[in-house]
Parts: structure tokens; sequence; C-alpha cells
């Protein structure tokens, strides 16, 4: 028997990665995606990037038990100390963050939005605390893409949809809400838009159209605000949270 070159172990290899690369996106295409969560509008169901101002660093925030923490529960500890002195700007990005700089100065810090609020404006001077605390990833949810083939989507399955051909949305993303009717349904605003007095209390759906709304009804930009979502637009049912691993859980 011949002695196997390097040419053929490399074509063995290459037959095995291109094989489970295969089996992976088929996996991630029909049965369960991968789908992190952005924001807070499914709070407090499903975790966006938080924060939780004025956590002081403790052993565990000390390299290397700093990655040990992140992996376990998806937090870190930030400090922004300024700079330089001037006034603090923020700059929103298209993630669910906001670039923070001091003055003209280059050196920033990436902080959840919910950390800026308050931030925009205000001197500081040089090494002053611009902030400080606790920074924790959204949660890492599995989506079940097999269950509508099986069932009619229904009330109260948390909706993963693609934002494509809706009026007002980012195009070619994705937004996870819970479903609160149907075809062919009347649904009944538990919370009406205050500042839109000319929306209708009620709302019945058209055929193949879902009305879909974030459980953080405070914080939720939904069908509330552009209108229902079409059935082709449907991509699957959240199933369970599989990271941070201290969170993991089924979503009901």
């Amino acid at each position: 028997m011949a002695r196997k070159t390097w040419q053929d172990y490399g074509r063995e290899w290459l037959d095995t990665i291109v094989v489970a690369f295969s089996v992976a996106m088929a996996f991630r295409a029909y049965f369960f995606q991968p789908f992190n969560i952005p924001t807070g509008s499914m709070q407090e169901t499903l975790w966006g990037y938080h924060t939780r101002e004025g956590v002081e660093p403790g052993a565990w925030d000390r390299f290397p038990l700093s990655i040990a923490k992140w992996v376990w529960t998806g937090e870190k500890t930030v400090e922004f100390n300024a700079p330089a002195s001037g006034t603090v700007r923020v700059i929103p990005r298209q993630d669910g963050f906001a670039d923070v700089f001091v003055g003209a100065d280059a050196h920033g810090c990436k902080l959840p939005l919910d950390a800026c609020r308050e931030l925009a404006g205000r001197y500081v001077v040089r090494g002053q605390t611009v902030w400080k605390g606790a920074v924790i990833s959204g949660d890492f949810i599995f989506v079940n893409r097999m269950t509508w083939n099986f069932r009619k989507p229904r009330n109260g399955d948390v909706m993963v949809f693609a934002t494509d051909g809706i009026r007002g949305l980012q195009q070619g993303t994705h937004y996870i809400k819970r479903m609160k009717a149907t075809p062919g349904e009347t649904y009944r605003l538990e919370h009406p838009v205050a500042d839109q007095p000319m929306l209708p209390v009620e709302v019945t759906m058209g055929d193949d159209e879902y009305f879909a709304c974030g459980d953080n009804f405070r914080n939720s930009f939904d069908s509330r605000y552009w209108g229902p979502v079409p059935g082709d637009n449907l991509r699957g049912v959240g199933s369970v949270v599989f990271w941070p691993f201290n969170g993991w859980r089924i979503i009901r």
C-alpha cells in the first residue's frame, strides 16, 4: 500500500471541513439559527446589551479571571476616564451602542446607548471618570425554524422576522417581538402610543398579517408604529437562550 502524502492528508481534511461546514449551514438554515438580542425591547423575557452603573471592579475583573467571568456571565467592568479636558460627545451607532469621546480627543469608549443618556454635553477634566459600571452582553438565542412547518403561528409566540419591505424599519436585518394577533384576529392595544392619538385602539389583521409587540412596551419600536408583519417575513420562534451560560433558559 502506498504511503499517504501530505497532499492526501490535506484533501481529507479539506473534505472533512467542507462536509462539516455544509452540515452546519443546513442546520442553521432549516433547524436552529443563532440570533443575538440587540436591544431591550423584549425585557424582561430577553435582554439586549445593558448596563449597571457604578459597579466597582473586583477580583474577577482582573486578567485572566476577567475572561472566565465574561465567558460565564457575558459581563465586563468598564471604567472610562477622560483622556483630556472638554465636553463629552456621544455619537450613536446602528448596533445599539454609541461612541463616547471627550473634546477633540480621538480616544473614545464604546458603550450601550442606555449608559449614554446623561453624558452628552457634560464638561469633564482630564482623568475624571466619565462612566463606570458593568456592561452585560445581550442574550444569544436559538431560533426554531421547524415549528411553523408543523403548526400555524399563534399568539404568544416569540417571533423572529425579517424587516425587508416593512416601511420605517432598517432593511436587511431581523427583529424579535411577541406575536399579539394572527390573520383575521382583532387585537386591542394593551399599551396605546400616547403621542399618536390617531392610532386606532383596535387593529384587525388581514390575510397573512401578524401583529408584533415587544414585552417592554415603553421601550419597543413595534407594530404599533409601523403596522403588521407579512407572513413571508416570518423566520422562526425563539426557543432557548444558550449564552451567557449563567442565563441559560427556555424562552416562554
